[in-house]
């Protein structure tokens, strides 16, 4: 997973093995933490946390042969 988000930053992008996404995130400074939220990912591929409105995208899986 990328980079711990703020509300005012690019998407984190989220691989598949990442999932299950959760906010605030493992790295995530004291000063921003809020109650965990699981993010779903599954159906839109794209989500926002409700607490500090991050947003987590999944990357589409492309394999090159």
């Amino acid at each position: 997973m990328s980079a711990e988000p703020t509300a005012s930053t690019q998407p984190v992008l989220v691989k598949a093995e990442d999932l299950p996404v959760y906010c605030p995130g493992p790295k995530a400074p004291l000063w921003s933490m809020h109650p965990r939220v699981y993010i779903e990912l599954a159906k839109s591929g794209t989500a926002s946390c409700p607490y500090c409105g991050a947003t987590y995208q999944l990357q589409d899986e492309q394999h090159s042969h």
